[in-house]
């Protein structure tokens, strides 16, 4: 895509930070559902309402065997394919210089700076003093006043003058970050209690497999997602809606307990949408949201003596590896790829 590109000092290595930004005014709904999928890619991300989000993906490159600009793309790819958001993602070696790369990724999509000192400086030194993260107007003014007008300026100053002009705290913090030191950390924040996803029809329909198919792909995709958070959920709520726009709702809570295994899902899901009896009924969409999230760890797994059910989860635990790997979706049942929007 021509709306990214590398505008990098090099690849980071190291510790890598995503600062994302959505448009500023994002829907409080879509900001929560891109924290729980940034929460699919790493667990340390720390939600910076309205608009923001940081993530620290140092644990996760290893993982998903991809580079930090690979899991900012998928984020990317992900967010705009699945709510239609544009996310503007900047990638450093610190908050600070990963914030400043995401305010050029507004007309590119993606920045990312290395993480060496050499590639920091060169990406931060001909900045204009203005543009620094964290600074005050009143300060940049006060230091253009003295004539440092960039960071590379503010970056060889004395730190004793800097205190001078800045004051102590304030002077020692906003030369730290011209010369690319910021020693916050992510903080991760709680992951959303709730999980959604919708599926859009191309035309309205009666067709029940259809449908199913629908319900099926669902399942599928909250249950990768709820399984790569380590999460359960207690209850689905379904959500269709009809030619004429209006919407039935129904709500159930899972009968073998807390689960994210996908056929738990899917099985809910299913009798829920049998009992609607839509059989004349002309659909528009389906969606379904996962409730009431448990820690999976906290979940009890009740044994079972079905020796094909034992073989699923198997099976699940495989295909999950593999998406991890290759990208959400590339292995999945075959019905649940049916034309469904």
């Amino acid at each position: 895509m021509n709306e990214e590109r590398a505008g990098r000092a090099g690849a980071g290595a190291g510790s890598p930070i995503l600062h994302l930004r959505c448009p500023a005014d994002v829907d409080p709904a879509l900001y929560r559902m891109l924290l729980g999928l940034v929460a699919d890619v790493t667990p340390v991300v720390q939600a910076v309402p309205p608009s923001v989000l940081v993530a620290d993906v140092s644990g996760s490159t290893g993982y998903f065997d991809r580079s930090p600009d690979d899991l900012a793309r998928m984020i990317r790819a992900r967010a705009l394919a699945l709510y239609g958001l544009p996310v503007a993602i900047g990638i450093g070696p610190t908050w600070s210089v990963a914030a400043m790369a995401s305010r050029d990724a507004v007309h590119c999509g993606l920045v990312a700076v290395g993480s060496s000192p050499e590639e920091v400086a060169a990406f931060l030194h001909h900045r204009p003093v203005g543009d620094l993260y964290g600074i005050k107007r009143a300060q940049a003014q006060r230091l253009t006043s003295f004539g440092v007008h960039s960071m590379g300026l503010l970056a060889q100053l004395p730190e004793a003058t800097v205190q001078r002009v800045l004051g102590g705290r304030e002077g020692r913090r906003l030369r730290e970050v011209a010369r690319g030191i910021d020693r916050r950390a992510v903080v991760p924040t709680e992951l959303p209690h709730s999980a959604s996803a919708q599926r859009r029809f191309p035309r309205d329909t009666l067709a029940p497999e259809a449908a199913r198919a629908a319900l099926l792909s669902l399942a599928v995709e909250l249950g990768d997602r709820l399984r790569a958070r380590k999460q359960a959920a207690r209850a689905l709520t379904m959500t269709v809606t009809m030619a004429d726009r209006s919407q039935v709702h129904r709500s159930r809570q899972l009968p073998g307990g807390p689960s994210a295994h996908t056929e738990d899902l899917r099985d809910t899901a299913y009798e829920m949408y049998d009992k609607l009896g839509l059989q004349r009924a002309r659909v528009r969409g389906i969606g379904l949201r996962c409730e009431q999230l448990v820690d999976a760890a906290t979940a009890a797994e009740q044994l079972s003596f079905d020796q094909g059910r034992e073989r699923r989860l198997r099976a699940e635990k495989a295909i999950d590896l593999l998406n991890a790997r290759f990208g959400s979706g590339t292995v999945g049942p075959a019905a649940s790829y049916r034309q469904a929007g």
